[in-house]
């Protein structure tokens, strides 16, 4: 690995828990679509992360009780919770998330539990030491997870690396972390799981170096709830190769935003006021 990513950050000491509303740190977008098997625990693996931050969810169109275990969690402060009216994917639940952050650093949580919310200091450090704009999290090496995606992900990553001169580890980490006032300059068009080749090639395209930092790792399988699909491995090969060869003038956001979600919200909730 490059030397920035031989070692963990060891990020600044800092207050736990959530921050107040209006000025949080860190905003952890997590979307989530049918968990309500591991939604307690993720939500309170994500309130123990030692960093201020707030939590947008969105919710993409779940149907298997995830919906009414967010409804009746209590209003607070550090959290807000959206619903999709219907199903429109990961990349879709991301573009809406980041409309109500309000955070000075984005990050991505994956629903899953494959990642553990105790790296989110590490990862935000090298945006605090302004070292970087655009941080990636990289997994160990994990076969077990199954040789499609082992295979698919490294395929990823050397795709990357050849067509961008990227020099990164994994490029289908779900652990992202960016400047939001960059994050927002970049113009998003993924609904499914094709954001990460999308952010990926557009940010290397803009000629933003992508920093690394090592990550705890544990894969769910399929029969755990594992949502990848074959379509999606081609759908982000696709991805980078259209984008490689796209105009410059499309990979940046107009200076008048739309700040309307393209998505239909069937509910909100706000952290009080």
């Amino acid at each position: 690995m490059p030397q920035s990513s031989q070692a963990r950050i060891e990020p600044p000491e800092r207050n736990c828990g959530q921050t107040a509303a209006s000025n949080p740190d860190l905003s952890v977008i997590v979307p989530v679509y049918n968990e309500v098997l591991h939604l307690d625990e993720l939500l309170a693996a994500i309130s123990a992360a030692p960093v201020e931050k707030e939590i947008v969810v969105v919710d993409d169109g779940s149907t298997d009780g995830t919906r009414d275990k967010l409804m009746a969690l209590p209003p607070s402060d550090g959290v807000t919770i959206l619903f999709h009216e219907k199903n429109c994917g990961k990349g879709a639940a991301i573009r809406t998330a980041l409309r109500y952050a309000r955070g000075k650093y984005v990050l991505i949580q994956d629903s899953d539990l494959e990642y553990d919310p105790r790296d989110y200091a590490a990862l935000i450090a090298p945006l605090e030491q302004d070292q970087a704009n655009v941080v990636y999290g990289v997994r160990p090496d994990r076969p077990e997870r199954g040789l499609r995606f082992y295979w698919g992900a490294k395929f990823l990553t050397m795709m990357v690396n050849l067509l961008y001169r990227a020099g990164i580890h994994d490029e289908a980490t779900c652990y992202k972390a960016f400047r939001r006032s960059l994050l927002e300059k970049i113009p998003l068009d993924c609904t499914r799981f094709e954001f990460c080749p999308e952010v990926t090639a557009k940010l290397c395209r803009l000629g933003e170096k992508i920093w690394e930092v090592p990550i705890s790792y544990r894969p769910r399988s399929r029969e755990e709830g594992k949502k990848l699909r074959h379509r999606d491995g081609w759908m982000a090969i696709w991805t980078l190769l259209r984008l490689r060869f796209a105009r410059r003038r499309q990979l940046r956001s107009p200076a008048e935003r739309d700040e309307t979600s393209p998505f239909a919200i069937a509910f909100r909730r706000l952290p009080p006021r």
